[in-house]
């Protein structure tokens, strides 16, 4: 007995060697736990059995005792982190544990009090940033970007007085950046891009004495321009995709290098930027004003500012001045002047800068020949939309085809191009005249004489002769190879068949045709993927010919396919079935404008097809339906029954990554309050921007639940935005007042003294309906509603609140899933949203403070 006792225990020791070789309670058992309990394999820069300091990325104090560095970059650890394993390391000061797949915190971590260093970067952890993170007193580098943190960033932020850089960009932070930031005196860099960010507190600009780069890009931030004032240290400032006003001007202080301002309102005139010494011009290398309201002229003396590599003024409000004196600025590489109302011609100094790549003065009103651009490093130059005439250089043509990206459309110009296909003349020289010189001299024909004469006659009879031998072989070669031919030529024929137009499709309530006679010759514009040269034909083939199991939804603006263009891009493919009055100039015009327009809660446009007379719009992939399939229909994309019955209430989340919802039951996405908020404030937020953040503001004029789609991440995007003005024919027109259950009263009762045409107030009633479909769970039209002789909705939801019943609007499915009140409050936001006077009406912005004042607490 005694023996296999002792044979029991030599087994067990051989099996926990790599355990018992780091003693309990010790670093190396802590790292040891940590590793394999996330999925770490040992190898031989990690072996479990030697000691921990001579690991790969460990690094101990002198006595070897402690682990004061921990380095496990990219090691394939996934999933939540367990407590009593990193965060027994009380020595630490430096982690790194980046480029892995982290879902989750353990809640001792904030325990580390001597950490100086932490790296969480591109991990997938969500769920709030803790509070206590005020135990990080020493703390000097902190990154969590990209990640799926949410929520508010923690005023215990206030804490971490020693902190250098901050870097928590793309995440999914929301509401104001708070004031406990501003006692991070110490910080030298700070990125807060691509979140959800609304506002900065007040002393903003005066509370980081020591920053030196910024960047809160891709935000929704309503601010100023003086909100950054008495930043004298700064030398990069990045506050693009955001909602900023006020004059330029104001921010061109101090040694800045880089300046994006692009993609705000900021208005003023850029001239009376002086070369002064209150900002260090010299030292400016990267400049992106584009996408503002900035007016007057451009720069008068940009010669000074001789770093600068990188220019962007375009789609601004300028005077019409000519092209600026730039012929200095030897190390510049990207300018673009795109719609900046640039008159005369282009100057040959244009060639001095050796260093160019991308060279864009599209839109302007540029007359005369192009010069010759001799620059050898171009790579993409657009000059479309201009008055230019003459000749395109044939030195410049040559150099085409080693370019990424040319566009010389929409002007009076004339090449010589025998060497580009069809398909990239009728993108790229739409409008040009496409001609090559006759070899021979002209005036030989031209000349009388009986001499010449003969000698006219002696070619064309040489010339008929050897036509007539080639033809002979030609005819022998045919009936050699006879089925070969008629083979080919059969499939040949298919194929053009296949290819050729006009096209017609049906659907369930309409027929659209595409009056086009090639498919390969019409472009398909993909704004992010320009090199990309799609045609319909590849529309076709995406949407297996507009096939009617592509068919997603058929709506008022026309029919919506799902479609896989090359490369595997997923897309929706819309038709704006009964086109407009719009040129083809004018609606590309438009949709290229609706392209550059980007929000968090829109869907984006990804691109467009001018297909004839029909206009065809091509959005992402949104792979969770729409707002009116979750809440009226059954749920399509992803949200899909896990049985054959669909009659069951349990459904599942479908995703590859794991990194989303699973098993979403009775108690599951459907029946939250706080789900259905989610949507509200998002839908509210997008809508807001179109208002607000947009110049002029966009009026959607079709708000309803059909419009607000769910992302891969259930996030709510509205769609469909600046589509009415593109299919309609004015604003009187019937598409633009809206769909049945959602139409104002103002457009319903003609008698009335509100316009008659949409406004930003008819999209707030829009989205009161929503609003109420959401607290409700009823259609807006065709439901049943007790006790309302209107039969509709908004009727019967304005009448309960009225006579203080609003509790019995609530949908059962919600109750009890958080307080009552809140709901309660919900309604009277959604009641003011659709007053019948719209000046009763709240503004958007008004709306989505409203709302997330009742934000439903975390769990």
């Amino acid at each position: 007995m005694g023996i296999g006792i002792l044979g029991s225990f030599l087994v067990l020791s051989l099996f926990f060697r790599p355990l018992l070789c780091q003693q309990p309670n010790t670093d190396g058992f802590f790292i040891s736990d940590f590793l394999q309990k996330m999925g770490f394999i040992s190898t031989k820069d990690h072996n479990f059995s030697a000691h921990i300091c001579s690991w790969q990325g460990v690094g101990c104090d002198s006595k070897a005792e402690n682990v004061v560095n921990l380095t496990a970059k990219s090691f394939g650890l996934s999933g939540v982190i367990p407590d009593n394993t990193i965060g027994k390391l009380t020595k630490l000061k430096y982690l790194d544990l980046s480029n892995n797949k982290l879902t989750g915190l353990p809640s001792d971590i904030w325990s580390l009090g001597s950490l100086k260093y932490l790296n969480l970067s591109h991990n997938k952890i969500s769920g709030e940033l803790s509070s206590n993170m005020v135990n990080f007193g020493v703390l000097e580098i902190l990154d969590l970007s990209v990640n799926n943190f949410s929520g508010k960033i923690p005023e215990a932020i206030s804490s971490l007085s020693s902190l250098h850089i901050l870097n928590v960009s793309r995440n999914r932070f929301d509401s104001e950046i708070p004031s406990g930031i501003l006692s991070c005196h110490s910080l030298e860099s700070l990125d807060l891009s691509v979140n959800r960010l609304s506002g900065l507190p007040n002393g903003f600009g005066s509370g980081f004495p020591k920053l030196k780069f910024l960047n809160l890009a891709e935000n929704v931030i309503l601010g100023k321009s003086s909100d950054f004032s008495r930043m004298d240290s700064i030398t990069h400032i990045n506050i693009s995709g955001n909602m900023f006003k006020g004059s330029v001007v104001d921010l061109f202080e101090g040694p800045l290098e880089v300046i994006d301002l692009s993609r705000n309102q900021f208005d003023g005139h850029i001239s009376k930027v002086t070369f002064s010494s209150s900002f260090n011009w010299t030292d400016l290398v990267y400049l992106d004003l584009s996408e503002n309201q900035l007016s007057g002229e451009i720069f008068n003396d940009l010669n000074n500012a001789q770093s600068l590599q990188y220019v962007n003024l375009a789609d601004n409000r300028f005077s019409q001045q000519e092209f600026p004196q730039i012929d200095m600025l030897s190390g510049l590489e990207y300018l673009n002047l795109s719609g900046t109302s640039l008159i005369g011609q282009i100057p040959q100094e244009l060639s001095s800068l050796s260093r160019l790549k991308v060279l864009d003065i599209s839109k302007n009103h540029l007359t005369n020949r192009i010069p010759l651009l001799s620059n050898r490093n171009l790579l993409v130059i657009d000059v479309s939309y201009n008055n230019l005439t003459g000749d395109i250089p044939l030195e410049l043509i040559e150099k085409l085809p080693r370019m990424e990206r040319f566009n010389f459309s929409y002007n009076n110009l004339t090449l010589c191009a025998s060497e580009f296909s069809s398909k990239t003349l009728q993108s790229a020289f739409i409008g040009s005249s496409n001609g090559c010189p006759i070899a021979a001299n002209p005036a030989l024909f031209h000349k009388k004489g009986p001499k010449h004469r003969g000698l006219k006659l002696a070619l064309a009879l040489t010339f008929s002769m050897v036509f007539l031998l080639l033809g002979l072989l030609f005819l022998a070669f045919g009936c050699r190879r006879k089925t070969t031919i008629w083979a080919v030529k059969q499939n040949s024929y298919k194929e053009e068949q296949t290819i050729s137009g006009p096209f017609s499709f049906q659907t369930d309530s309409t027929t659209w045709v595409a009056d086009v006679k090639q498919a390969n010759s019409v472009p398909v514009v993909i704004f992010e993927k320009p090199l990309l040269n799609f045609t319909f034909a590849d529309l076709l083939s995406a949407t297996s010919n507009f096939d009617r199991g592509t068919l997603l939804a058929d709506g008022r603006f026309g029919p919506v396919y799902r479609g896989f263009l090359p490369g595997g891009i997923h897309v929706a493919v819309k038709v704006l079935v009964h086109g407009s009055t719009m040129t083809d100039h004018e609606a590309a015009t438009e949709l290229e404008y609706l392209g550059r327009i980007k929000h968090p809660n829109l869907v984006p446009l990804t691109g467009y097809c001018l297909a004839g007379e029909q206009r065809i719009t091509i959005y992402d992939y949104m792979e969770n339906g729409n707002l009116q399939n979750l809440l009226h229909d059954l749920p399509l994309g992803v949200l899909r029954t896990t049985t054959e019955d669909w009659s069951t209430d349990t459904w599942e989340v479908e995703d590859d990554d794991n990194n989303s919802i699973q098993n979403v039951g009775s108690e599951g996405l459907l029946t939250t309050w706080r789900f259905r908020h989610k949507i509200a404030l998002g839908t509210a937020r997008a809508l807001a921007f179109l208002h607000h953040g947009c110049s002029p503001p966009i009026i959607h004029r079709d708000v309803k639940a059909s419009s607000v789609y769910l992302d891969m991440n259930l996030e709510p995007r509205l769609s469909d935005f600046g589509l009415a003005k593109i299919f309609g024919t004015g604003p009187e027109d019937e598409i633009t007042h809206g769909s049945p259950g959602y139409i104002p009263p103002e457009f319903l009762h003609p008698k009335s003294s509100s316009p008659k045409y949409p406004t930003p107030k008819s999209d707030v009633y829009g989205f009161g309906v929503i609003l109420f479909e959401l607290i409700s769970g009823k259609k807006p039209v065709e439901d049943d509603y007790p006790e309302d002789k209107d039969g509709n909705l908004v009727s019967w939801v304005r009448g309960l609140v009225r006579n203080n019943e609003g509790s019995r609007a609530i949908d059962p499915k919600i109750r009890g899933t958080t307080s009552q009140t809140q709901i309660l409050e919900a309604l009277k936001i959604g009641y003011l949203c659709t007053a019948e006077v719209p000046a009763k009406r709240p503004s958007m912005h008004q709306v989505v403070g409203l709302l997330k004042d009742i934000e439903p607490a975390r769990q």
